[in-house]
């Protein structure tokens, strides 16, 4: 049997990178999938590609900014309407921002917590009453390497993905009596589309770029998207069923370098 077959997933920021690589995993793995991204270009992408890959994959798209709390309800609404349940709750969506801390506007703070925290906090919300009748519910949030790796450059990202990790912790407190597992993921360097694209547009082709990430892994290289999705997956899945409250780093070692 299939690790998910007979259960159905949001999953959230599923437009492009790990995103989309879990919706076609967890397709491939037998759930039924809804997507949600802000761009709906690039969710159709997606969708267009698992079917292509996996014809008898059931999958369907809702266009969200996940910081709006009523597109949250709806997006799940919408899940529920097309499969009937939900089961498994990935929190993949995110922003960037380049700004340094002392610079930072409120404006820039706003957008960043209302994406990351918010946007996370938004789809609990609307998720955990389905979760719970499903009896093995379970939230999986997409965090960063960098929530417990400091560095420059990126502190507003890195302050709301710590603080995913956090919200990661007392949720797994607060459902375990309701039977709904939560954990989290920290990706290290993930050569997604993000990066491809920033690197052509400056010149670069994709070879070199692989090139550059030598020193912030062990295994001195880029992950793909799919090696993320992968325990994401797990961790969604009966197999992971005694554990909870977890932050499992997928980052190449990059945290004990």
């Amino acid at each position: 049997m299939k690790r998910l077959e007979g259960r159905t997933a949001l999953i959230t920021g599923g437009g492009a990178g790990i995103g989309a690589a879990c919706a076609q995993l967890f397709c491939e793995e037998g759930a039924a999938v809804t997507v949600v991204d802000a761009d709906g270009a690039a969710l159709e992408r997606t969708v267009m590609g698992i079917r292509t890959a996996l014809p008898s994959a059931r999958i369907t798209h809702f266009v969200a900014n996940v910081a709006d709390d009523g597109l949250a309800m709806a997006a799940v609404k919408h899940c529920v309407d097309t499969f009937g349940a939900l089961d498994a709750l990935v929190n993949n969506a995110a922003m960037r921002n380049n700004s340094a801390l002392a610079l930072a506007t409120p404006a820039e703070w706003h957008a960043m917590v209302g994406v990351n925290m918010m946007g996370v906090a938004n789809y609990c919300r609307a998720a955990l009453p389905h979760l719970r009748n499903a009896g093995h519910g379970s939230i999986v949030t997409v965090s960063s390497c960098y929530a417990l790796t400091g560095r420059k450059g990126m502190g507003l990202y890195d302050a709301t993905k710590a603080a995913q990790l956090a919200m990661t912790r007392t949720l797994a407190f607060e459902e375990a009596a309701h039977g709904v597992r939560v954990n989290a993921v920290c990706p290290g360097s993930t050569l997604t589309d993000f990066h491809v694209k920033k690197a052509t547009a400056n010149g670069k082709s994709v070879d070199q770029l692989k090139t550059e990430r030598q020193t912030t892994s062990l295994l001195g290289r880029w992950a793909s998207p799919r090696e993320v999705a992968l325990p994401v997956l797990w961790l969604s899945c009966g197999e992971a069923s005694f554990i909870t409250g977890t932050t499992l780093m997928v980052d190449g070692g990059l945290h004990i370098m």
